[in-house]
């Protein structure tokens, strides 16, 4: 009874993270509560895996990267390396190695936000487009992960789970030389096949790539008009969900702000569906100059258009622009949202952004130039970093490097070794403390506590048993690779609806077990697992290929032709390498 319990609970699990029905640490919340009531785990057992001092890593690691990145240190460093740069091949295999190198030691979603920006600046420099490179940076963030015991949270969920059932948990550079093999391969890779399979799609002009032009015009305020005298953000106007873009005055071109008076004779570019244009046409009797308009009405010497690339940590994540109150507080306009999903054009306002939407904003060069710092969003194509912390920024990498030499030469727990590092940031002033609280993923601390318990529940209830003796009666046959195989195919395939964590955590109890009735060693089959769980790159539901989706403008399939060959070769080499480097 409780082995059917447990494995209904894990199919519908798997159904909720893959629709997305609920919030993830909703449903691992959930999951614990019925396990709760329904006896398989204690309540000690439920929420062992909170208190445990792996989550004092991940938490401890997001507070650095979050020191790291907002003092602006990583964004110098990253924009100064791969500038100079002129041979598009040496570019990709430049870009990949340090994007790689920094997602080594720091969150791989994190760096692929930080590259991202400069990376596309390069791209339009070198006349290549993003979509050649952006797959390929994603790839080697994903990849650089599997070098060190905090390349990714997988490893550290991994490692906390192994240790919590007497096994003896990764050392931080354990795993170095197996992931730089798998680095390797992966830009050896695509150095020899981007041209082939990645997409060459042209950036075109704003208005086409975001296909604004069908909702954009021009109306005229004649003499006698009842919009004269109004305020922008609160006149009829406003009320016909019609958003005036730009207010062109004589010969000064103005961004509208709430204290903005409409004039005579002004004219306005403004957005709305064709419907409410002509309505406001025939109730505010307004002369309407044209049917669409063109890139040079957008953008002017006085007004420019960027893209922005909404972050991890910011504010704006599951916000409005409304709620958000974006035009007010940053001064920008938002003509246009790109995502994963594809183009949102109608009521952008209502629209809740997500990590890796691109905004097309407009606004003046000096609003533009108030944001490139700004800790919300990356500027595309930038290069422009201003250091406004950089001794700190400094100070911190220095902190974080005595952190990984004294933890991983035992001189001190890695778990206080990381604490002591992200409390001295905060305490300098490299990270104000609510803006720790603020970056912390607590989502995703909350899904690997609450999986592990999962885990548990699992060995508990006698569901990793009953799943190892079916593998092992249906592969063991052939040898205890082949079980191995069959594991790690399962991880790969379950991280395309869930998370590379939540994966690897659901698979561990029951390989370990398939290992223990084999006599194989559990330790090969969990690092094994935990790797098989970080080449995943078969779809872009990964979050850094969902942070390069917009700006590449990439389709679903264009991940599917270089992610299916790679995690193959990938899957190979673990298979090959993992029992010789851990005997099984």
């Amino acid at each position: 009874m409780e082995i059917a319990l447990v494995l209904c609970l894990l199919v519908i699990a798997i159904i909720l993270f893959a629709t997305e029905t609920f919030s993830v640490d909703v449903v691992t919340i959930g999951l614990l509560v019925v396990l709760s009531l329904s006896g398989i785990l204690t309540p000690s057992e439920a929420f062992a895996g909170f208190s445990s001092d792996f989550m004092i890593i991940l938490a401890s690691i997001f507070v650095i990267s979050g020191a790291l990145s907002e003092t602006g240190l990583l964004d110098k460093l990253g924009s100064k390396l791969i500038k100079g740069i002129n041979s598009k091949s040496l570019f990709i295999a430049y870009t990949m190695l340090i994007t790689g190198s920094f997602s080594a030691f720091m969150n791989n979603t994190t760096v692929t936000a930080l590259v991202t920006g400069p990376v596309v600046g390069m791209c339009r420099k070198l006349n290549i487009s993003p979509s050649k490179v952006l797959i390929p940076v994603a790839y080697s963030s994903i990849l650089g992960g599997t070098c060190t015991l905090i390349g990714t949270s997988t490893n550290v969920a991994v490692s906390g789970y192994i240790a919590s059932v007497g096994l003896e948990p990764l050392h931080f550079f354990e795993i170095i030389w197996i992931g730089l093999i798998l680095c390797v391969v992966g830009i050896v890779f695509m150095l020899v096949f981007w041209r082939r399979l990645l997409p060459d799609r042209k950036e075109g002009s704003f208005t086409e790539d975001y296909k604004i032009k069908q909702y954009l015009t021009e109306i005229v305020i004649p003499p006698g008009s009842s919009l004269i005298g109004e305020h922008a953000f609160h006149s009829e106007l406003a009320h016909w969900e019609v958003k005036i873009i730009k207010v062109i005055r004589r010969k000064d071109e103005i961004i509208p702000t709430p204290s903005t008076i409409i004039e005579v004779e002004d004219i306005l570019l403004v957005e709305c569906k064709v419907d409410d244009l002509i309505k406001v046409k025939e109730h505010a009797g307004l002369h309407v100059r044209a049917d669409t308009i063109g890139q040079k009405e957008i953008q002017s010497d006085k007004v420019r258009l960027v893209e922005v690339l909404v972050t991890p940590g910011s504010r704006l994540v599951d916000r409005t622009l409304k709620e958000a109150r974006f035009r007010q507080n940053y001064g920008l306009v938002v003509l246009a949202i790109h995502r994963f999903e594809g183009m949102v054009s109608k009521k952008i306002g209502n629209v809740r952004l997500k990590i890796g939407d691109v905004l097309l904003v407009q606004g003046t060069e000096e609003t533009i130039d108030a944001i490139r710092n700004s800790t919300e969003f990356s500027v595309m194509g930038d290069f422009r970093v201003n250091m406004f912390k950089e001794r700190k920024g400094i100070f911190s990498a220095v902190i974080f490097l005595l952190a990984i030499i004294a933890g991983s030469l035992e001189l001190v727990p890695l778990s206080v070794a990381f604490l002591t590092a992200a409390l001295v940031t905060v305490m300098v002033g490299a990270l104000h403390v609510e803006r720790a609280y603020e970056i912390m993923n607590w989502k995703l601390l909350i899904l690997i506590g609450g999986m592990s318990a999962f885990g548990t529940a699992m060995h508990n209830s006698g569901a990793s048993e009953f799943l190892a003796n079916n593998m092992v009666g249906l592969l063991g046959g052939m040898g205890a690779i082949w079980v191995l195989a069959g594991f790690v195919i399962l991880v790969i395939l379950l991280t395309q609806p869930m998370s590379n964590a939540a994966a690897a955590l659901v698979i561990l109890p029951v390989a370990m077990d398939a290992a223990d009735i084999l006599q194989a060693d559990p330790r090969t089959f969990a690092i094994a697992i935990m790797l098989g769980a970080s080449v995943s790159l078969i779809t872009p539901f990964e979050p850094s290929c969902i942070l390069v989706y917009g700006p590449g403008k990439y389709k679903f399939m264009d991940f599917i032709k270089a992610g299916v060959p790679l995690t193959i070769i990938l899957l190979i080499i673990i298979l090959l390498l993992v029992p010789v480097f851990w005997q099984m």
